[in-house]
């Protein structure tokens, strides 16, 4: 741990230790959700999932399974705790398969409050935002209530950037191949990655570990059924209609872009969702290309600026994507990440306490029935996504002005 208390501080607690002591208790609260409530509908299908996956196998779960988006990491994941949940013993002390869905996202938060805390002095952040990151409302909704898998893909991402720092081109690209393993999202930011390691000459050890760990932990799908593999996993969009640009169409009323869904789109939506999908697809090149020179301790912010860019044009988005983002924002900005919070947490609040039918929280499933009362909502963490995007451009155009500056100094600077 840092020790970064100052002089004449004798007595009282460093920063470092107000950190960890929020994160234990986020730790403890999450643990409490986890073990007396139910979750989402997520939990319920991931149930199911795990059972199938059981009895049946992959293949025949993604074919009979069309949400069942996820890779064969999580299918093995889900195999190992569904088999656990049968255990009479295990059941009755609480020990659902609901508590084992959440239990490794509890543990990936705090595991990411204490790397970037480790980190802190690499970039100054202040003690009151990582506090923020460990109390954060939204990973204790998420991560605690929520059940799905998000959380460990953020932390495989983190771990990842941080071995930029470390100059580890195959260790990053292996961990950065296990994120895709939890979701294939974090493929988003492999030309960050990529990048990064390519100007520094690094770009084949990064780029073998990394195919090499994807095609290890995907081999039984590539052999076996590619194609129902691609589909599920590679094809999978979120629902249209209830999230940033495509809310804002569906409320036009235009018949073409009414319908709230993820596979059956009327043409209009489908070009629309084309469109904002090949805008974050080469936004994400254009950001690793502008950005490929600059340091590990920057790729963090490059990462946020990434995941602010598909939030704010993705057709849709689910409640448990907002964690994904997180971390790297406080990097880019700890005051964009304070009203990102805020905003993120409103949401996620009015989301969780609409589809539970009010506090107590315990079963909660999202249902068309109750869209129009949550659905609103979804503008207030889309908005702070567009003002901290606003934010990480001014930062980026003041830093450049003084790297220009910074030049033309030298260059006028006399000789001894």
């Amino acid at each position: 741990m840092i020790n970064d208390r100052p002089s004449g501080t004798k007595g009282m607690a460093s920063p470092g230790v107000w950190v960890v002591a929020a994160g234990l208790v986020a730790f403890a609260l999450k643990l409490c959700i986890a073990l007396n409530t139910e979750g989402t509908n997520d939990v319920r299908f991931f149930q199911h999932f795990g059972r199938d996956l059981n009895l049946h196998g992959l293949e025949w779960t993604y074919r009979h399974w069309p949400i069942f988006n996820h890779p064969p990491l999580v299918a093995w994941y889900l195999r190992g705790i569904y088999l656990l949940s049968e255990s009479p013993t295990l059941y009755a002390n609480g020990l659902t398969f609901a508590f084992f869905l959440r239990l490794p996202g509890i543990m990936a938060d705090l595991a990411v409050v204490l790397i970037l805390l480790r980190l802190r002095d690499v970039w100054k952040l202040p003690t009151w935002s990582l506090v923020l990151l460990a109390l954060s409302p939204v990973s204790l909704m998420v991560s605690g209530f929520h059940g799905n898998t998000d959380p460990v893909l953020v932390l495989l991402v983190v771990v990842a950037a941080c071995l930029c720092l470390r100059d580890r081109p195959g260790w990053c690209g292996a961990v950065l191949a296990l994120s895709c393993g939890i979701k294939i999202i974090p493929l988003l930011l492999l030309p960050l990655f990529f990048f990064h390691w390519y100007t520094r000459r690094r770009g084949l050890p990064f780029g073998l570990s990394f195919l090499g760990v994807l095609v290890a932990i995907s081999l039984q799908p590539l052999l076996g059924f590619p194609l129902l593999f691609a589909k599920n996993v590679l094809g999978y969009g979120s629902y249209w209609g209830i999230w940033g640009i495509s809310y804002g169409l569906r409320m036009t009323g235009w018949p073409g872009f009414s319908v709230i869904d993820y596979g059956k789109l009327p043409l209009p939506e489908i070009l629309v969702s084309a469109v904002l999908k090949f805008g974050i697809v080469a936004a994400a090149f254009v950001i690793a290309w502008r950005r490929r020179k600059e340091d590990g301790q920057a790729l963090f912010v490059s990462v946020a600026w990434t995941w602010l860019v598909f939030f704010i044009l993705a057709p849709g988005v689910g409640a448990q994507y907002l964690v994904w983002l997180m971390p790297f924002v406080l990097v880019m900005s700890p005051v964009a990440f304070a009203g990102v919070t805020a905003a993120s947490s409103c949401f996620l609040f009015v989301f969780y306490n609409t589809i539970s039918g009010g506090l107590p929280w315990d079963l909660a499933f999202a249902t068309d029935a109750v869209v129009e009362r949550w659905a609103p909502w979804t503008l207030c963490p889309w908005l702070a996504f567009v003002a901290a995007l606003v934010i990480a451009w001014q930062q980026s155009r003041a830093s450049g002005m003084e790297r220009v500056r910074a030049r033309g100094d030298s260059n006028t600077r006399p000789s001894d």
